[in-house]
Parts: C-alpha cells; sequence; structure tokens
C-alpha cells in the first residue's frame, strides 16, 4: 500500500483516530507535517487491537509501519539535503572571497605597473634632454664662430686689408667648421648616436647604458594559421554559419600554427637535464656558440653557471637569478627558452612559469622524447631556423589546480593554483582501502570513483599516466580534460574526454575511509582529508613548443617511434588468396 494513496479511518478500543496522508504538490511535505504523521502513525500502532481483528487489520498495521519507516526516512533526507546546501552555500561564499581578493591584487599590481611605467617615462625624458643639450650647444657655438668670421672679413675688405694667408686661413676655417657639422650630423643619423658623447664621464655612460638595458624590451611575434598549400583558401576559424535554416561551419584542415618574429629575438634561456655529463658538454658548446654568432644573451639556472664557471671563466657572461621572486619575472625578459632533456626537462621548464611562457624549443637528449622533436646533433641548423622563422608550434594546454580546505575560513588560506602540463592524480596513497571520490563537472554529478583513483590529464599528458591506465592517446592541440580511473572496482567504468572549457571538482566525502593524496605532474605531493576538494580548469597560459615538420607530424612520429605504436610483422604474399 502506497503511503501517497493512504487515507483510511480505523478504530480500535473506546477512540477513533484518523490517519491521512496525501501527496502534496512538491512531491515532498514539511518537515513539521512529517514529523506530526510519524507521531499519529507510531500512536496508532501501539494502541491495542481488538481480540477479534482480522487478518486485513494486521495488514493495515504492517501498511502503517511501513508508512512511518517512509516518513522518517523523507524527514531524515530533506534534513541531509539542507545540510548539504548549507555546505556548498558556505564554499561559494569563499570562492567569492579569494575571487574579490584576487581581483584587488591584481588592481594593486596594476598600479605598480603604472607607476613604474611613469618614472621609466620620466627618467627615458631626462636622458633624452642630456642627449640634446650638448648638441644644441655645440650647434650654437659653430653658429657664433662663423658669424664672428664672417664679420671680420667684411670688416677686413671695407677697411682694404689684404692679408693673403690669414685670409685663405679664415676662408678654410668656416668650411672646415661646416664639414665637420655635416660629418658629425651625418654620424648622429647613420649610427643613431653623436659626437658629444666623448664629453660624457665612463661612468655616466655604463649608467646610462644600463638603464637603457633595463628598459629593453622583449621580442615581438605573432601567430597565424597555416596551410600546407600557399594559394589555397584554407585560412578559417570554426566559425558556425546559420544560413537558410542550415547549420554548416568553415574548414577545419589547416589548424597547424605558425609563429613569426616581428622582432628579432635577443635573450635566450638553456634547462639542462641534472647530472649528465653528455649534456653539461652541449650546453658549454651551445652557449659559447649563441654568444659567438648570434650575440645573444643567455640565462641558465643557477647550477648550470656554477658548472660552466668551474669549467672556464670565459661564461662569466651568464646570466641568472638569486631567489623566487626573480623567478617569477624571468618570462619578462626571455624570449625563447631551449630545454637539453626529456619529456620531464620540459615539464620543468613549464613549471618554472607561473603565467605566460615563451616559446620553448626541446631537443631530445632523453628516452621517450614525445614533446622533444629536435636532435641534438644538429643544433646549430634547428637554432638557427628557429631564430630566422616562421616556425610551426604546438599550443600545449595546461590545468589549473588549487586544493580548497574543509578547515579553511576562506579561500586566503589555501595554496596558491598550481599549473600542469601533464595530469594530476588523485590517489589512495599508502592506505589499503579503495579511495571514495566524488566527481562533479559544472556542479553536475558525474560519478563516484572507488579504486585506486582518478588521473585528470591534459591531451598532451595523453602519453603518460593516462595512457598506462588505459586512456586513449589525443593529439595535443585536440582541447580537452581525460577523465580516467586508475583501476576502479567496476567492469563498466570506461575513460571520458570532457571539454576544455569544463570545471571538474573532486570531492572527498565525509565518510571515506582514508584520506587522498594529489600530485601535480609526478611532485608537489599533497594529502586530501575528507571534505576537502580538488578543483581544476584549463589554464589561459599555453606552453608553445616549437615543431621540427608540424604538429600533426611530430605526434604521430612520436608514438610510431616511442610506443612502437601498431607494430606487427606484414602478412606474407604467398599464401591461400580468395578466388
Amino acid at each position: 500500500m502506497s503511503p501517497s494513496k493512504l487515507d483510511s479511518t480505523a478504530s480500535f478500543g473506546d477512540g477513533d483516530v484518523s490517519v491521512s496522508c496525501s501527496q502534496p504538490a512538491n512531491g515532498l511535505s514539511d518537515s513539521l507535517s512529517l514529523l506530526h504523521s510519524e507521531k499519529a502513525v507510531q500512536e496508532l500502532i501501539q494502541q491495542t487491537p481488538v481480540h477479534g481483528s482480522d487478518d486485513h487489520l494486521i495488514e493495515f498495521s504492517e501498511a502503517l509501519r511501513t508508512v512511518a519507516k517512509a516518513l522518517r526516512r523523507a524527514a531524515e533526507g530533506k534534513a541531509a539535503a539542507q545540510a548539504e546546501a548549507a555546505e556548498w552555500k558556505r564554499r561559494y561564499e569563499l570562492e567569492r572571497t579569494r575571487n574579490l581578493h584576487l581581483e584587488n591584487k591584481g588592481n594593486g599590481i596594476c598600479e605598480k605597473l603604472r607607476s613604474w611605467w611613469m618614472q621609466t617615462s620620466i627618467n627615458n625624458t631626462t636622458g633624452l634632454i642630456r642627449l640634446m643639450l650638448p648638441c644644441l650647444y655645440c650647434c650654437e657655438n659653430w653658429k657664433e664662430q662663423g658669424r664672428r668670421l664672417s664679420k671680420e672679413q667684411s670688416l677686413r675688405e671695407n677697411n682694404g686689408v689684404s692679408e693673403g694667408g690669414r685670409l685663405d686661413n679664415s676662408t678654410n676655417q668656416p668650411m672646415l667648421c661646416n664639414q665637420e657639422k655635416e660629418h658629425s650630423n651625418g654620424g648622429c643619423l647613420e649610427h643613431g648616436i653623436c659626437s658629444h658623447e666623448v664629453l660624457q664621464d665612463v661612468a655616466d655612460f655604463d649608467s646610462n647604458m644600463a638603464h637603457q638595458n633595463k628598459i629593453m624590451r622583449k621580442a615581438s611575434f605573432k601567430l597565424s594559421w597555416r596551410c600546407k598549400g600557399e594559394n589555397s583558401d584554407q585560412h578559417k576559424h570554426d566559425i558556425v554559419y546559420f544560413e537558410k535554416g542550415n547549420i554548416s561551419t568553415a574548414e577545419r584542415s589547416s589548424k597547424q600554427i605558425s609563429l613569426k618574429w616581428e622582432s628579432p629575438p635577443q635573450t635566450l634561456l638553456i634547462l639542462t637535464k641534472p647530472n649528465s655529463t653528455s649534456v653539461r658538454i652541449l650546453c658549454a658548446q651551445m652557449v659559447r656558440w649563441l654568444r659567438e654568432q648570434k650575440k645573444l644573451k643567455i640565462y641558465v639556472e643557477p647550477r648550470v653557471r656554477v658548472e660552466l664557471l668551474t669549467e672556464s671563466s670565459y661564461f662569466s657572461f651568464v646570466q641568472t637569478w638569486k631567489d623566487e621572486e626573480e623567478i617569477l619575472l624571468v618570462h619578462t625578459k626571455v624570449d625563447l627558452v631551449v630545454t637539453l632533456g626529456g619529456d620531464g626537462t620540459v615539464l620543468w621548464a613549464a613549471s618554472i612559469f607561473k603565467g605566460p611562457v615563451p616559446p620553448i624549443v626541446p631537443f631530445s637528449l632523453g628516452s621517450l622524447g614525445f614533446m622533444t622533436p629536435f636532435h641534438s646533433e644538429h643544433y646549430r641548423d634547428c637554432l638557427d631556423s628557429v631564430l630566422r622563422g616562421p616556425i610551426s608550434i604546438t599550443l600545449r594546454n595546461r590545468l589549473q589546480c588549487h586544493v580548497i580546505r574543509d578547515a579553511a575560513k576562506n579561500e586566503i588560506e589555501t595554496e596558491e593554483p598550481i599549473l600542469v602540463l601533464n595530469e594530476v592524480t588523485i590517489d589512495r596513497g599508502i592506505s589499503s582501502y579503495l579511495t571514495n571520490l566524488e566527481c562533479y563537472c559544472d556542479n553536475s554529478f558525474v560519478t563516484c570513483v572507488q579504486g585506486d583513483g582518478l588521473i585528470l590529464s591534459t591531451t598532451s599528458g595523453s602519453t603518460a599516466y593516462s595512457l598506462a591506465a588505459g586512456g586513449s592517446m589525443v593529439h595535443p592541440q585536440v582541447p580537452g580534460i581525460l577523465f580516467t580511473p586508475i583501476c576502479p572496482h567496476s567492469l563498466s567504468f570506461r575513460p571520458l574526454i570532457l571539454p576544455e572549457h569544463v570545471t571538474v571538482r573532486v570531492q572527498i566525502p565525509f565518510n571515506s575511509r582514508s584520506p587522498a593524496w594529489a600530485s601535480f605532474d609526478g611532485k608537489d605531493r599533497k594529502q586530501l582529508a575528507p571534505g576537502d576538494a580538488l578543483v581544476c580548469s584549463m589554464a589561459p597560459w599555453p606552453v608553445a613548443t616549437a615543431c621540427q615538420v608540424d604538429s600533426t607530424d611530430d605526434f604521430l612520429r612520436s608514438i610510431h617511434d616511442g610506443l612502437h605504436w601498431n607494430l606487427r610483422k606484414t602478412q606474407s604474399f604467398d599464401g591461400p588468396r580468395d578466388v
């Protein structure tokens, strides 16, 4: 008998008790009415039945007990739903507070940059004035000297004085001054410097040069779509057309990205794999060649600079950073990054830059090398081609992850966002229990993962841990987030590929038997206690890696050479055939 359809009146003993249950409009009654209904049912059940009651009354009492249980469960369910709604509201307020704090922090940085730019403009104006004053003084001096000589010559002519030697000297002197003036002006126009600079002290000259180096801007470049046929009309974006009731899209066959330098690169950063003698030797050769042949400024890690100076004092021109604050400003000084190692070195290079990343030229000195298409034996030709441009690049998306603690009073107390190029992994760590992870996609419940863990991967990381866990290999320029379980205790749990614009939230439920552990690109391991959550979304700063041919050719060659994809012996031709 359904509780929603029950409408009966039963008499036991001397009293009459009426029980009425009807289904409300919203499908669930108010908590107070539920409690009153449950009390009425309990009182009805506890009353002593008439000795002459038949089997129908016994069945009716059992139905009333069922109604009581249903009402109790409904009340408990509504209380749990209200508690969960209050919890999500609290976390929403925390998220909003954190966003407001970050916005205020960004405004403060903008004010600092604006004041710095104004100060720099004032310094530039002062330097320009100091540059022009000697020139004006020289010009006025030459004009005054010319006027004086011409006046003396006119006086001699009027007085009839004829002194050949002196007259010749006086006529030659203005010519010489004019020649010097023309030569000086020509030098200023051709070489960008004037003869007045010899009047400056050496200290002033060095300070001016240091100031010019300080305000030197990075090399600029632009990205464009590239197609194989120059005459073909395939330079199109993904535009959706709706014409005459039909939906169509533009051509998508030209999604190869080309980088063209608008100004030549001037500063280059070299990152190397540690504890490798061959890499150390190659790094020294490359630094020497770039300095002598390309006249570039070189930045290296502090460890590498020590190694180079130990080898020779010639490498004293190599620059580096001193602390974490200078690392955050490296992207404002460097035009190009060169990595000497494997995929791990590329991951390390991407982790240095917390924001925009300069283009990376990866040389293969590792094991597999899915992201390192260039060979170190031909580094001169490769770097010469890259510095000259244009080059094909692969834009590799990164994930932005941050942990929200259950005990956090506000979002300011949580950890800073972490950027990953391959994947973020949530696993059970040293615990012997299965992980219990509640997964949401844009506030929509996805599933509850019960197994060894979960991998949230970029398409660049699809050939890494996700591949070993059964995920698919995806082209690195396909925008998406891979959702791959690790040894799930289910036969129907298959991997997913989610669109790039979603936000994935992994929650550790309060009834979890053990905490979980999160690792970001294989490092920075963090514990996630019950109630904590990990939120991942696509970062706005991709990593641009140079291609040897193009992104598709490099990707296919990497899975063929690195994984021997679909490698088997070819079927022989001498055998049975269909007639």
